[in-house]
């Protein structure tokens, strides 16, 4: 095979799949993993593609595995994150069950929850002090606690969202795509997450336009599991597949 028709067959490749390993496109393609990826390079280096580690992902999509703490977070991009948490709060009622993750735009969110007889259920440590200090009836999950995101995760706490059914649940996620859904860089995040979702009679992403196209390592479930709120959304392929409340 010629350089130059393998090179488009690794795009095609990556455009269809929004990423792919090197050991992915070398049995594709039956070509080595040290010719694919100097291949890799050279697209890279053309702008063609985005060059990580152990692969590629396309140009249209970027892959994110840094998790920085909720404090610097939560000042990203915030006059959209707190529309977005404005609006995810107007949907709690006093008959709720809510399980709110720990996620920035949804700390952003509590701080909007007021005078309420909803029921909050939480593995965010910022976000269960936020709702008492609003007079509201919070219990915080058990577990591990990762400092940098100040949530609650591991089996324990695995274990112990598993016994609740929520009316509600509101989920932060660092990427969604139509290929990868929403995803998160850490598993025991991610397990949090999807299993709040499952147990959900329906849950929200909160998602500020910068997540959109992006991906990280870990997906949580699938796009139509749960609807998006978000500041505004221009992806038509995200809008197909589930419930898309634009609140720019």
């Amino acid at each position: 095979m010629l350089t130059y028709e393998r090179r488009q067959r690794i795009l095609e490749y990556i455009e269809e799949n929004g990423a792919a390993s090197v050991a992915a496109l070398s049995e594709h393609l039956g070509a080595s993993e040290s010719t694919i990826r100097r291949d890799l390079a050279e697209l890279s280096n053309l702008g063609k593609i985005n060059k990580v580690h152990g692969g590629a992902t396309a140009t249209t999509q970027e892959f994110h595995n840094r998790e920085d703490t909720i404090g610097v977070k939560v000042k990203e991009n915030l006059a959209a994150k707190t529309a977005i948490a404005e609006y995810a709060a107007s949907l709690i009622n006093d008959d709720d069950y809510v399980f709110i993750d720990a996620g920035s735009t949804t700390f952003l969110m509590t701080t909007f929850i007021k005078n309420t007889k909803a029921t909050f259920i939480t593995n965010g440590l910022a976000h269960a002090s936020e709702l008492a200090k609003n007079g509201c009836r919070v219990t915080v999950i058990g577990g591990d606690l990762k400092h940098t995101t100040e949530a609650i995760t591991g089996a324990v706490a695995l274990s112990n969202i598993s016994r609740y059914n929520f009316s509600k649940a509101f989920i932060g996620v660092n990427g969604a795509t139509v290929k990868q859904g929403y995803t998160t860089p850490d598993p025991n995040e991610a397990a949090i997450k999807a299993a709040a979702i499952d147990r959900s009679f329906v849950s929200y992403v909160l998602a500020d336009s910068t997540k959109f196209g992006k991906f990280a390592a870990v997906t949580v479930s699938a796009l139509d599991t749960s609807c998006i709120i978000c500041d505004r959304c221009r992806d038509a392929e995200i809008k197909n597949k589930t419930v898309v409340k634009e609140v720019e």
